[in-house]
């Protein structure tokens, strides 16, 4: 069953109590027509006993394009980090032209709710490949990034910057897992002023020579449906995310689920997912993947109200 209404039970008469009056007092935020959750006893008792854990059990990781920015503003597709620099400063039309025909055939399949994670996961690697390998031709100047930024569209969701100050207050540490661009998105949030020392960043990032002329891309390469590989040998290495059992995970791709996988012994997860394209073809599966489906909200109201609740004293004992 589907709830888009709160509709509470639980076999705690005492948390029912609590979490009736915290529902419409702490979080009315999940009462939107946007929210939607299969098992929402599980929700509010994952948000109760993080609640009771604190901010300092407490983790958050993060997919970046179309999570913590936007799909679409104003009717118009916000652009990716790769998307960003589809840029005459840094490619030629030839470059963006291929660039596009591979979005446009890729893109649906990356999308498609009728082939599996294993299915698509070869043809992603491809996507990636080729993209990289255009943008390695192009010679990109690294000194031309922050320009590309300014010049494009990119926006984060609203709300983003209430997100990433209440997490820096709180001392929360944010993880930003990316099959985007990492140079580009650095500069996003750097011109955003939220790159913040509680931001870590796993992603694709540029490898440039002595002149500052883009000649590789580092490591191995991080696409949508790798990330738990990626987590698992990342992730380990993060000191800040260490003893911290609690995860708040947030993303728009089922891929996204897997990047806490790196997390070890977690003792509650609560995922988010963001459902912004083909929402009648893909709802089904959201709502059973994540614990709480976001349809084409475009904000961070309903993260922004969960880590108020989290990370209040109020009602901790």
């Amino acid at each position: 069953m589907i709830y888009h209404i709160p509709s509470i039970y639980t076999p705690v008469r005492s948390v029912l109590a609590i979490w009736h009056q915290l529902t419409k007092a702490e979080i009315p935020e999940l009462a939107k027509c946007s929210v939607l959750m299969r098992e929402r006893s599980r929700v509010e008792e994952t948000i109760y006993a993080m609640q009771r854990a604190g901010a300092g059990s407490l983790q958050v990781i993060s997919d970046f394009d179309m999570t913590l920015t936007r799909f679409a503003h104003n009717g118009k597709r916000v652009p990716t980090t790769h998307n960003i620099l589809d840029n005459q400063l840094l490619i030629d039309e030839d470059c963006t032209k291929k660039m596009k025909e591979l979005l446009n055939t890729y893109y649906p399949i990356e999308i498609d709710a009728s082939r599996t994670a294993e299915e698509k996961l070869p043809l992603m690697v491809e996507w990636w490949t080729k993209v990289h390998e255009l943008l390695i031709q192009q010679r990109i100047r690294k000194d031309m990034l922050a320009q590309a930024v300014r010049e494009s569209s990119a926006m984060l969701r609203e709300g983003y910057k209430v997100f990433f100050d209440r997490l820096t207050e709180q001392q929360v540490p944010l993880l930003i897992f990316s099959a985007g661009v990492g140079d580009v998105l650095e500069e996003v949030i750097r011109q955003n002023h939220v790159f913040l020392p509680n931001v870590h960043i796993i992603s694709n990032y540029m490898d440039f020579d002595q002149t500052g002329v883009l000649r590789a891309f580092k490591g191995q390469l991080i696409h949508t449906f790798n990330k738990r590989e990626g987590a698992l040998s990342h992730a380990a290495g993060l000191r800040a995310l260490q003893g911290r059992p609690n995860v708040l995970l947030l993303g728009d791709s089922l891929g996204d689920l897997t990047m806490a996988d790196g997390v070890s012994e977690h003792q509650n997860l609560l995922t988010i997912g963001f459902l912004n394209d083909q929402v009648d073809e893909r709802k089904e599966s959201y709502i059973n993947s994540f614990d709480i489906v976001l349809v084409k909200d475009e904000t961070m109201d309903v993260p922004n109200a969960i880590l108020r609740y989290i990370t209040s004293s109020r009602y901790r004992k």
